[in-house]
């Protein structure tokens, strides 16, 4: 028996503008998939994390489809699934499903592919299991993600780099408690209002570049002494996911000014939006109380959601 894992994502700045080539700086986070199989004639996976009614089938399905066309040989995996994901939170669980059951499909057949190649083939099999015209962040941050590293990633020119993160400072996740389904959402609008060139979508990507890059040179400086600016940064970017974007919700706009009051160094939402979540950068002197502080104003206006995943960056798919 084999054991392969991929890790989900969380998005620190850069949304939406994967959709025309932009600039993102996500995280692997050490939250993700787990497949325990071994080589067999057809593929046949279970699981007792998600359940079959959610249709996580169609993505091993595509992937499976994907690599294929790609020329891997016809061998199949049999074994579990298990996950300590949040499904529907915008950590990309369904990117990370299907770079774990790439990376597994091309062990057992000893077939080799470039991770840039291998992300475009999962990002492929997304559009094909479920239609929606989403970017390549998701799969390649999966797959590329370095402990204690952000990637810098071009999704034009797929060029990338890491980012060092500050060791003082905690990723922090906390799920709005809507669950986001992007086949269900604005998605497909937003990419096609962005094609045509709409003036307020246009100028949240516009924006968003510039905001990305400022996050990554305040992150590359030596002694990083701008890190305060980065509330600012993302204070800005999830403004303008709500006015110019519109895919923000009153819970993720509550988080984000609870997760301040609580003590945050920086919040903004992450994800596609819809639901999902936010994700903020903590001191980890502050985290004590941080959580309760946060929940007990959330908890006020909302019976629902505010589930806290603190989470470290992780290293991307491997084999265990």
């Amino acid at each position: 028996m084999r054991t392969f894992w991929a890790p989900g994502r969380v998005n620190l700045i850069g949304e939406y503008t994967d959709l025309v080539g932009g600039l993102v700086l996500p995280v692997a986070l050490d939250l993700g998939i787990r497949i325990e199989c071994e080589a067999a004639e057809r593929t046949s996976l279970v699981s007792d994390a998600v359940s079959d009614d959610s249709g996580w089938q169609r993505y091993v399905t595509a992937v499976e489809e994907e690599l294929a066309e790609l020329g891997r040989p016809p061998v199949g995996i049999e074994g579990a699934l298990r996950s300590n994901l949040p499904i529907g939170a915008g950590l990309s669980s369904s990117a990370a499903l299907e770079i774990a059951v790439a990376t597994a499909l091309c062990a057992v057949a000893d077939f080799h592919v470039e991770p840039l190649e291998l992300a475009r083939a999962a990002q492929r099999a997304e559009h094909r299991a479920v239609g929606v015209p989403s970017g390549i962040m998701d799969q390649a941050a999966s797959l590329l993600g370095r402990a204690d590293n952000a990637l810098l990633l071009d999704t034009g020119t797929l060029e990338y780099e890491y980012v060092p993160l500050p060791s003082h400072l905690a990723i922090v996740v906390v799920e709005s408690g809507v669950s986001r389904q992007l086949e269900s959402s604005a998605y497909a609008e937003r990419r096609r209002e962005l094609e045509d060139g709409h003036a307020a979508r246009v100028r949240h990507v516009e924006t968003e570049n510039e905001r990305v890059r400022e996050v990554a040179a305040i992150l590359r400086e030596p002694g990083r002494p701008r890190l305060d600016e980065l509330g600012r940064i993302f204070a800005e970017g999830h403004m303008s996911l709500r006015a110019d974007f519109e895919v923000t919700i009153p819970e993720l706009d509550a988080l984000v000014v609870h997760a301040t009051h609580a003590g945050a160094l920086a919040a903004r939402m992450t994800g596609g939006g819809f639901g999902g979540s936010i994700v903020a950068l903590v001191d980890r002197e502050r985290l004590d109380g941080f959580e309760q502080r946060l929940l007990e104003e959330y908890r006020r206006h909302f019976d629902h959601g505010g589930a806290v995943h603190v989470c470290a960056a992780s290293d991307g798919a491997r084999e265990l």
